[in-house]
């Protein structure tokens, strides 16, 4: 069934009916929340579109990793983009491919808000990559 969530946020705050907001607590992690847009939930059988929203200060998984790859879009705000040892500054429309098993992190950098769109493999595909892991 297809699904449409309407954006009801501002310029400053993004947000979309009918999504619920993911708060994320781990010692890796700081200040990041999360929205998953279209997922197994919508009936998406291939990918999960997500949106992120880096507060100043804050990042995402430090030195994160895994067997998918990952499209990025940065919506709002800078962003300190670490792709295994370089780093890179990236700004509004702004896009990032990272490739499996590629160490990364994304930080907000300056005093606004960081947003960007993260799409990658469902559940069930990272399922099989994972089995597929490198040795």
């Amino acid at each position: 069934m297809s699904t449409i969530h309407h954006f009801t946020g501002t310029e400053d705050h993004f947000d979309w009916d009918n999504v619920k907001p993911l708060h994320y607590t781990s010692d890796t992690i700081k200040s990041t929340s999360g929205k998953i847009m279209i997922g197994t939930d919508e009936g998406a059988e291939h990918f999960v579109f997500r949106y992120f929203c880096v507060e100043p200060g804050g990042h995402s998984t430090l030195n994160d990793q895994h067997a998918h790859p990952h499209g990025v879009m940065i919506l709002h705000g800078r962003a300190l983009v670490t792709l295994e040892d370089k780093q890179y500054e990236l700004g509004p429309r702004d896009v990032v491919f990272v490739q499996p098993w590629q160490p990364h992190s994304f930080a907000a950098v300056g005093d606004q808000a960081m947003g960007f769109l993260c799409v990658i493999p469902n559940l069930d595909m990272m399922a099989k990559l994972e089995n597929t892991k490198h040795k």
